[in-house]
Formats: structure tokens, C-alpha cells, sequence
């Protein structure tokens, strides 16, 4: 039987997302730890040209939220990109869980030619994708990498992380 659009999809996102509100929260356990501000983390990065910490998490949350809406021919809540703490940028990844937690399958299921039109870069432009093209090819991936990258960030900041908190969260064995 096919995987359908909606469990390649749905799914992947709420666990991506809700493992990486696990990393923050071993990240503030952390800093606690360490006697810290986790909200230095916010601007972290690894490179001088990258985008901070905090731009990580919203764009991972956006990427899944609009993948979702787009396919689902619904309306993404609007967030305000404004997140300087990491309490700010949990209820972000909250907020972004209950709107995945609304999409119904169906409106997901058979979009596999659906043609999704979004913006690519910052100056306007767009592309035009299939459905499927663009869930496997665009969506995923964009959601992976910048999870993968707010992970990383956290690790290179000594945050104690490892792959199966990346990937079970907080469903990890004490």
C-alpha cells in the first residue's frame, strides 16, 4: 500500500518539532546547570554569515506550518518573528504543534499534483512544485536541515544532546 501525503508529512513534522523542543529543554537544564542565561543562545551561531539560533527554530516552524497549509489549502497562523527567549521560542514551536495538530489528513491526502507555489529567497521570487515534488524535494528537507541546525548549534554550546534525543526526544529511556 502507498504512504499516503499526509503520513509522510504530519507525522514527520509534529515529531521533528516536538523533539526539538526536547533540545531546548535539555538546553535551559543546561545553562541552569552551568549557571547561564539560556537566552544567550538565542543569537548563537556557527559561522558569522549564518542565521542565529532563534532564526532556526522559526524557520523550522514555518517550513512545517506552510508545507502543511499549502498542501492542505489552508491558512498558516502568522507568527511575528520577534522570539528573544527561549520560553518566546518554545510557544513558538507550541503554537506551531497545535495549528499541525488542526490539519485534517484528508485535506493533505491526493496533493501529490497539486501544483504548490511559494517563495523562494527574499526578493520575491517563486517556484512551482507537484505536490509530492515539493513535500519530498522542498519540505522535509527544509524542516530537517533547520532542526539539524538548531541541534547543532546547542551541541557546539555544550549542550548535552544526543542522536536519539534528536530523534526519540523526550521519549528517551531514563
Amino acid at each position: 500500500m502507498p504512504i499516503s501525503m499526509s503520513s509522510a508529512s504530519l507525522p514527520v513534522f509534529t515529531t521533528l518539532l516536538r523533539n526539538l523542543s526536547h533540545c531546548l529543554d535539555k538546553a535551559e537544564a543546561s545553562a541552569a546547570a552551568r549557571k547561564f542565561d539560556v537566552n544567550v543562545l538565542v543569537q548563537a551561531r556557527l559561522a558569522p554569515d549564518m542565521l542565529p539560533f532563534a532564526s532556526q527554530i522559526r524557520i523550522a516552524c514555518d517550513a512545517a506550518k506552510l508545507a502543511a497549509a499549502r498542501l492542505g489549502g489552508l491558512d498558516a497562523p502568522k507568527f511575528a518573528d520577534d522570539e528573544t527567549t527561549f520560553a518566546q521560542l518554545k510557544e513558538r514551536i507550541a503554537r506551531t504543534l497545535d495549528f499541525l495538530a488542526t490539519v485534517p489528513a484528508a485535506a493533505i491526502d491526493g496533493t501529490e499534483d497539486k501544483a504548490i507555489t511559494f517563495p523562494v529567497g527574499r526578493d520575491g521570487t517563486t517556484r512551482t512544485m507537484q505536490g509530492e515534488a515539493y513535500l519530498k524535494h522542498w519540505a522535509l528537507p527544509n524542516v530537517f536541515f533547520h532542526v539539524t541546525t538548531a541541534y547543532a548549534l546547542l551541541r557546539h554550546n555544550g549542550v548535552d544532546l544526543g542522536k536519539v534525543d534528536y530523534l526519540l526526544g523526550a521519549t528517551v529511556p531514563a
